[in-house]
């Protein structure tokens, strides 16, 4: 067997990186460019399960760390 060489070569890798790209297309960038179907798709496969009852180790559900928090009305 020769060595890639010349055109064979960048043929060689441009098949490689093609198949990547095909790869990666699925997975990465589809859900990415579509975002309203895949909040469906985990709309639909989420609407039964409760994150308190499956929570691990008795931890507090997830909730944003950069939301404001709500301030008594009587603070003074």
């Amino acid at each position: 067997m020769g060595l890639l060489v010349g055109w064979k070569y960048a043929a060689f890798i441009g098949v490689m990186v093609s198949a990547i790209g095909l790869a990666a297309f699925p997975v990465i960038i589809d859900p990415m460019i579509n975002t309203d179907k895949w909040k469906k798709i985990q709309e639909e496969t989420r609407r039964n399960v409760r994150q308190e009852e499956i929570q691990p180790g008795n931890m507090k559900v997830w909730t944003d760390p950069f939301e404001r928090k709500k301030e008594p009305a009587n603070t003074k």
